[in-house]
């Protein structure tokens, strides 16, 4: 005779309402002190002070230097994303196929860089690109540069070192993919007569896809909002949306129209992410209802 489940647990195996929401409570509460309250406090001030107004965010959309940073930040997101997803789908290919020793060095390789601080990272990356740091002297000595390369406070300095720093978001979404494929697929389709490359077109590639879009959102969201990196690398001459909010509130105490830029930047963000989704259609790759 099965014992009867508590009547918190829905057939043994779900929660019951009142018990996800008192498990969810804490997180919920944090969520709203923490983001929401001071989001909606910022959006409340760009659109109603000292009056209720639109001038902050027609300011924001129709100022030149305003919307070079914010076309910047897009252009700058959008390369790291691709530069991410280039470097991480094979990685996460060469882990979903390892075991063992090869398998722990893999993902310690990934993993041990989310352990230190973004700060040292970036500065690592000073290190490395300034003037007579070891890429230009690298250069120097094999003779392909007569003299030093201004390789830091330029864009591709940014994108390289986002790149880097946002690297493991990319490739953990798709190794998680990658492994729950069963090897079974791969062989069936090869009983088949399907070649390597007709196998990763039509088998493995496609069912990476929900861990490609995850990685896809998660760096490009990240990217958008990236405050050190591109202001410690990148400097004044490639400033960024967050380091432009960041001088609104610090240096020219304009609340209002750091909120009208937040606002513009939410917009866009939900834009996208209800456009991705119903471009890409997840459930056909989950089985989501």
């Amino acid at each position: 005779m099965s014992a009867r489940p508590h009547r918190w647990l829905l057939g043994g195996r779900h929660y019951s309402s009142a018990a996800s929401l008192a498990l969810a409570a804490p997180f919920l509460v944090l969520a709203f002190v923490t983001f929401l309250l001071p989001l909606g406090s910022l959006l409340h001030e760009s659109l109603f002070l000292p009056t209720p107004t639109l001038a902050h965010y027609e300011r924001a959309v129709t100022a030149p230097v305003y919307l070079r940073v914010m076309l910047r930040t897009l252009r700058i997101a959008a390369i790291v994303t691709v530069l991410a997803l280039l470097l991480a789908w094979p990685l996460a290919l060469v882990m979903a196929r390892s075991t063992g020793l090869k398998l722990a060095i893999l993902v310690a390789s990934v993993l041990l860089p989310l352990w230190t601080s973004v700060l040292v990272r970036t500065y690592a990356w000073m290190v490395l690109l300034q003037k007579n740091g070891v890429i230009n002297q690298m250069l120097m000595a094999s003779g392909l540069v007569d003299e030093p390369l201004k390789l830091l406070y330029t864009e591709t300095a940014v994108v390289i070192a986002m790149s880097h720093v946002l690297l493991p978001f990319m490739v953990l979404p798709i190794y998680s993919a990658l492994r729950g494929i069963p090897d079974d697929y791969s062989r069936a389709a090869q009983m088949l007569g399907a070649s390597e490359w007709a196998t990763f077109r039509e088998v493995i590639f496609p069912l990476s896809l929900p861990g490609v879009t995850s990685g896809c959102l998660m760096v490009f969201l990240l990217a958008l909002g990236f405050f050190v990196t591109p202001a410690l690398i990148g400097g004044p001459q490639q400033m960024m949306i967050a380091t432009l909010v960041s001088q609104q509130v610090r240096e020219m105490l304009d609340w209002s129209f750091a909120g009208a830029l937040v606002g513009v930047m939410l917009a866009f963000v939900l834009l996208l992410a209800l456009i991705f989704k119903r471009a890409v259609r997840l459930d056909r790759f989950v089985g989501s209802a």
